[in-house]
C-alpha cells in the first residue's frame, strides 16, 4: 500500500481533502443526530408533513438533501440556514482527525497545493481551519452550494470547482475522502482518489467503488509526505 500511495502522491500537484473525516470530526461535540433532529423541527415549523423515516434520519446532510428534492426553495433555504448555523457551532467543538494537521502541513512542504472540498458549509470549514491555524495552508475551500443540495458530492461539480481554482488538471490532483460520495464524485471528475476507511467496513466498499488506494489512518499519507520532505 505504501508504494501505491507513494506513486499516487508522487504524480500529484494538488491534494483535495474532504473535511468531515480526513481533517476532523465536525460533529464530535454537537452530535449529528441532534443537528438532524433540529432540522426536522425546522421542517415541522414550516408545516411540512415529515414521514417517519425522515423524522428519525441521523444525518443532517441527508435531511437537507431530501428537503431539496421536494423543490420547495423557501423551506430548503430555511433548512440550509439552520444547518449552516449548526455547523458553525459544531466547528467550535470539532475533534481533529489524528494526522490530519500533519497531512496538510507536510503536503504544502512537499510543494502540493491543498484544497478542501466538503459537503459542509464553507463558513464552518473556514472557521475550523482558522481556529486551528491551518487557514494559511489551504486554498480554496469549496463548501456546499447554498440551498442546492443536489450539487453536493457525489456530484462532481464541487470537485471540479476546486480543480479549476487550483489551475490543475483532474489527473494531477488527488482527493482524500472517507465516504462513498467522495469516491464516486472523484471518479466522475476523473480525479484519483484515496479512500480513508476510518471504520473497517468501509475498506472493501471503497475498493469496490474504484478507490485508487485505501488507507485506515491519515498517518499513512503523512508518513509518505514527511519521508519525501526529509529526502
Amino acid at each position: 500500500m505504501t508504494a501505491d500511495l507513494g506513486r499516487l502522491l508522487g504524480g500529484a500537484g494538488a491534494m483535495l481533502l474532504d473535511f468531515d473525516g480526513p481533517v476532523c470530526s465536525i460533529f464530535a461535540g454537537y452530535p449529528a443526530p441532534q443537528v438532524a433532529a433540529e432540522l426536522v423541527d425546522v421542517l415541522r415549523r414550516h408545516n411540512v408533513d415529515v414521514p417517519p423515516d425522515l423524522a428519525s434520519e441521523p444525518d443532517p446532510l441527508e435531511v437537507l438533501r431530501r428537503t431539496g428534492a421536494t423543490g420547495d426553495q423557501g423551506v430548503t433555504r430555511a433548512v440550509e440556514d439552520a444547518l449552516c448555523e449548526a455547523e458553525r457551532r459544531a466547528a467550535e467543538t470539532a475533534e481533529p482527525t489524528p494526522y490530519g494537521r500533519e497531512v496538510i502541513i507536510a503536503a504544502r512542504q512537499a510543494g502540493l497545493l491543498v484544497a478542501v472540498v466538503s459537503n459542509n458549509s464553507a463558513g464552518a470549514v473556514t472557521a475550523y481551519l482558522t481556529a486551528h491555524r491551518l487557514a494559511g495552508y489551504v486554498s480554496p475551500v469549496v463548501g456546499r452550494a447554498y440551498a442546492d443540495p443536489m450539487l453536493m458530492k457525489p456530484n462532481p461539480e464541487p470537485i471540479m470547482q476546486a480543480v479549476r481554482a487550483l489551475g490543475e488538471t483532474p489527473g494531477r490532483c488527488v482527493l482524500v475522502g472517507d465516504s462513498m460520495s467522495d469516491i464516486e464524485g472523484a471518479r466522475s471528475a476523473g480525479v484519483p482518489v484515496i479512500g480513508y476507511a476510518n471504520r473497517p467496513p468501509k475498506a472493501a466498499a471503497f475498493r469496490s467503488a474504484g478507490a485508487d488506494v485505501v488507507i485506515t489512518s491519515m498517518g499513512a499519507i503523512a508518513g509518505v509526505l514527511i519521508k519525501r520532505n526529509a529526502g
